[in-house]
């Protein structure tokens, strides 16, 4: 795979993402050298990384922004045959044995969501994969309101899981924000606390955005 260098300013992510616009999933991986799998099922992510790639995303595993010079974190937004957001958008891991100290302005939440670069990828399954398009990425930091709601979101959804009610929580919660499993299968598990404080096992789960809340920016950015 070629590797690209790190972007250095905004100005410089943004004219990656126009020459990335248009082009389809097969080409890009033509110009990094990478083959294209079949479809996804064995390769969850694919899409992401080769996006990563593309426009020089250096974090890695590091517990920081995609762009780490920039502060910036990528995430990409699967649409429909309707162009419209496929599914939630996935933001970090849930802390399942948090201990109610942590606050919303150190959390990983509002970290991963100071800055983002939004980027468009057509995910209908009857298109081939190498046949699908990416959009055109845009940077987007939460208005007061929407800050606030995710605020009260997390809040919401942290006081359960500090109360010890992890196992309740359902992807029902959360006005942006939302609380689902987030293993690959049922059989994966993680170690939490119950109720009464007691050691218990249960599926990882992560924080979401809804389809509702990135079907908003969508709307707000292009219409």
């Amino acid at each position: 795979m070629i590797a690209i260098p790190p972007p250095d300013t905004q100005h410089e992510l943004l004219r990656r993402c126009q020459q990335l616009a248009g082009k389809t999933l097969g080409q890009v991986a033509a110009e990094l050298g990478v083959v294209v799998p079949d479809d996804l099922r064995r390769h969850k992510g694919w899409v992401g990384q080769l996006l990563e790639n593309y426009l020089g995303a250096d974090a890695g595993n590091q517990a920081e922004p995609d762009f780490t010079r920039l502060g910036i974190e990528l995430k990409t937004l699967p649409l429909n045959a309707h162009g419209q957001p496929k599914e939630s958008t996935y933001v970090c891991t849930v802390t399942l044995t948090e201990s109610g100290n942590m606050q919303w302005q150190q959390s990983w939440v509002k970290k991963k969501l100071a800055h983002v670069l939004w980027l468009p990828v057509e995910a209908e399954s009857a298109t081939a994969l190498a046949q699908r398009y990416v959009g055109q990425g845009w940077l987007w930091q939460p208005t007061v309101e929407q800050e606030k709601i995710l605020r009260q979101d997390w809040e919401e959804l942290m006081d359960r899981i500090v109360l010890g009610e992890q196992a309740d929580i359902t992807a029902k919660e959360g006005h942006y924000l939302q609380i689902r499993p987030k293993a690959a299968n049922s059989r994966v598990m993680a170690k939490t606390r119950g109720d009464e404080g007691e050691a218990t096992l249960i599926n990882p789960k992560g924080f979401y955005l809804r389809t509702a809340f990135t079907r908003e920016l969508l709307a707000t950015q292009f219409n």
